[in-house]
């Protein structure tokens, strides 16, 4: 006698992807917005023209391309940094990598550039290896490397040269 009915666990198919390989994506979405909260406060709103999910060796990746914009919002809900770039890579561990025309406002107008940077969440701070200029007020350095809290207020620069306007 045959029968319709089966056990829904094990006759349930199982999501197959191994066919779809390394380099291929698992997810992807097209004009991207996601709300960061951390109980229940908005943190940060990410946009991006496009976004996938794909396989590594080492885990998943998120990546965003096609435009990436990120505002940060402080504990009341207000915007501190802004974060422009041409994509960005989010790890397994959430640290993000970020390339491509990097631009970070903060809300007093420091104004960092670099083509590279990296944002680690076990300490939330971001770094960069490569070239940068941080533009304040009546001040311009550059540098090759740096390191900075998230809000832009604390900052190392390394390998430094620069011009400061003084006024007497």
């Amino acid at each position: 006698m045959a029968s319709g009915c089966g056990d829904p666990q094990k006759d349930r198919p199982s999501h197959e992807t191994s066919y779809v390989g390394i380099n291929h994506p698992l997810h992807e979405s097209w004009n991207l917005r996601l709300t960061v909260t951390k109980s229940g406060i908005r943190r940060a709103v990410v946009e991006a023209g496009y976004g996938a999910e794909f396989q590594t060796n080492a885990g998943t990746e998120h990546h965003l391309e096609n435009g990436l914009k990120v505002t940060f919002f402080d504990i009341n809900g207000l915007t501190n940094t802004t974060l422009t770039a041409q994509k960005a890579v989010i790890h397994d561990n959430r640290d993000i990598e970020i390339l491509g025309n990097v631009i970070m406002t903060s809300k007093d107008n420091t104004v960092v550039k670099t083509e590279y940077a990296i944002w680690t969440v076990k300490d939330k701070m971001i770094r960069s290896n490569r070239l940068v200029t941080i533009t304040r007020p009546n001040q311009t350095i550059s540098g090759k490397g740096f390191e900075s809290d998230q809000e832009l207020k604390k900052y190392r620069i390394f390998q430094v040269s620069g011009e400061a306007v003084i006024n007497k």
